[in-house]
Parts: C-alpha cells; structure tokens; sequence
C-alpha cells in the first residue's frame, strides 16, 4: 500500500512546519484574510500551542519568502521518499523512516564536517525544552449511532456499543485508529479503515441484541468469524447441538459484565472439564466461587448491655410446656 497521506504528513512536519511558516495549505489555514493574517484551523491552533509553535503566515507561491525550507522539503524526499515507499501498514512505515533517519544523523554535519549529525544533535539535547507528553492529535465529528448499532466515517462504517443506538456521540480520528466517545465514555475502539464502503464489527458491542434476539448469533454478519477464548469456544460448540444452544451461551456472554471474561473463560473450561457444558453449571461456578456476601458492619447500641459470657442453650425448659409449667426467665 503506498501511503501518499503519511509521506506528505512528513515533509509537512519536516519542512514547513517545523519553522512555523505556513502558504495556504488547508489542513492549517480556514480563512484567508488581508496580507498575512489567516484564520488558522482550532485542532492545528492546540497543536501549536502544545508544542510552543508561532505560526507565520506567508504568501501564496512565493517561495522566497520560506528561506531554505523548500530546499529541505527537496532533500529529504530525495533521501528518503525516493524511490516511492511502499509499506503494508502504518507501523511498518514508522519503522523505515526511523531508520533512514538513523543513517541520515550518521552522516556529517554540513557545518562541522569533523562531527556527525547525531554528535552535533546529543551536544544540542541538553539545551532543548522537554516535552512532558505527546499531542492527543485527532479529527473529531459528530456522528449519529444508527439502528443497527454502526456510525459512518470516511465512507466507511464502525460498530459501538448497542447501548448507544439512536443517540448523538463525537468520533475521533487518529492516524490509525478510531474511538467513539458518548458522554465523556469510550464506546467504541477500531483499527482505521482506509478502503471505502467497508464496516468494522466488534461482536462484544452486540451483547445486548443478543439477550433479546439470541438467534442472531448464528447468522448475524459481527459474529461471523468471532474469534473467542478456546474455552468460550469449545463450549459454543457443544451448546450448538442443542435446540435451545444459542439462548444458553448468550446467557454464559451476558455474565461477562457482571463478572469479567477471564472469570466466565475459567468457568466455561472447568464446566467442560466435568463434561457439564451448560449455562446453569457455569452460572453456578461463578456464583460459587465470585458472589462472596459482603453483609455490612454492625455495632452494638449503647443502650444495650454487654454479655461477659455467652448464654448457655437449654432446650431442657420447653419440656415444662407439655406439663403446664411456666418457663423460668
């Protein structure tokens, strides 16, 4: 895959950037106003206010007014971007330019010819101001849950929790990731798609539907192919041979909130390991073991006075009911 949006992302960031010196490009700039006034884009505003970054406006297509920016843009693709880089994932590209940058800092300073880059860089570290923690960078868009529990992106579609259908949450895009956001709690988590008409299911946000229409399970498109714990698995398999086999597994999944997956996996495999499979032997190994009566404290009133010693039980004085006697406080 040739990731053309990355490997300008880092001539920009290279280049321009890192002068602060800025043309129209759009990403930064969302009006241009008389001379060089602009007004710069608010995400791009909080990264240069992060990073200690002034943006200087400049003319469009006047070069000369860049100083040797451009030069460096030239330079490094020339480096580094030629020929075309052709990585698999986002990681993989990460990964090569570092170590081109590694042999570029090798190489001699263009001033000190007796020192390298990456010498010259070490001596400078000292004297530059440390960043306490990277830029939460990301585009973020209101996007609305639909019915069937999805929200669009980018010609593409990302499932969340079913909780959320009908509602209104924010979508933030990073680089390579995407996180839906409702009410301050993360919903949703996905690898970005950069295809076009594709959807991203994850089968745990579709619990809910599940418990309602339990049939689902076998011909919904989020649980084709779901990939379970070996023990969730197995026991999905042995539920399968019986009628009522999906009502019962989605009870065993709709204990993992209350419980935990690892806690449900534990139980799935040591109802195997009896060759119990069933919904009711594995609620009762959780509840055996995880629902531990937690009963409040008790104080004695002060009205109340405390026994030195327990009071002996005498079963003996109820005999005096069946002869008409009276009971001795």
């Amino acid at each position: 895959m040739v990731l053309d949006a990355h490997v300008r992302a880092f001539e920009f960031f290279g280049g321009s950037c890192r002068r602060g010196i800025y043309d129209n490009l759009k990403t930064v700039v969302t009006k241009i106003l008389l001379g060089k006034e602009r007004i710069f884009n608010s995400r791009f505003c909080q990264l240069a206010s992060h990073y200690l970054i002034e943006p200087v406006a400049c003319t469009p297509a006047a070069g000369w007014e860049k100083g040797q920016v451009e030069n460096q843009v030239n330079f490094m693709r020339r480096r580094v971007f030629v020929p075309r880089v052709k990585c698999a994932d986002l990681c993989e590209l990460n990964r090569y330019l570092a170590d081109k940058c590694h042999i570029l800092a090798a190489g001699h300073h263009p001033e000190m010819r007796n020192r390298t880059v990456a010498e010259v860089f070490a001596e400078e570290q000292s004297r530059l101001v440390l960043v306490g923690s990277a830029f939460d960078g990301f585009r973020e868009t209101p996007v609305r849950v639909s019915s069937t529990s999805l929200v669009s992106y980018d010609s593409n579609r990302y499932s969340v929790d079913a909780s959320a259908v009908g509602r209104t949450a924010m979508l933030r895009a990073y680089a390579d990731r995407v996180l839906v956001v409702d009410d301050g709690v993360v919903i949703a988590e996905h690898r970005r798609l950069f295809g076009r008409h594709e959807t991203r299911y994850d089968p745990w946000h579709y619990i809910g539907v599940l418990e309602r229409k339990p049939g689902a399970l076998r011909n919904g498109a989020p649980f084709k192919d779901w990939e379970l714990p070996p023990p969730l698995a197995a026991m999905r398999v042995e539920l399968g041979k019986r009628a009522d086999g999906n009502r019962q597994f989605v009870g065993i999944l709709g204990t993992i909130g209350t419980y935990g997956l690892d806690a449900v996996v534990s139980a799935c495999s040591e109802a195997l390991h009896v060759n119990a499979p069933s919904r009711d032997v594995v609620l009762n190994i959780l509840s055996r073991i995880h629902d531990d009566l937690d009963l409040p404290g008790f104080s004695l009133p002060e009205h109340l006075p405390v026994l030195m010693s327990e009071p002996l039980a005498d079963c003996g004085r109820y005999d005096a009911l069946l002869s008409g006697g009276k009971l001795n406080a």
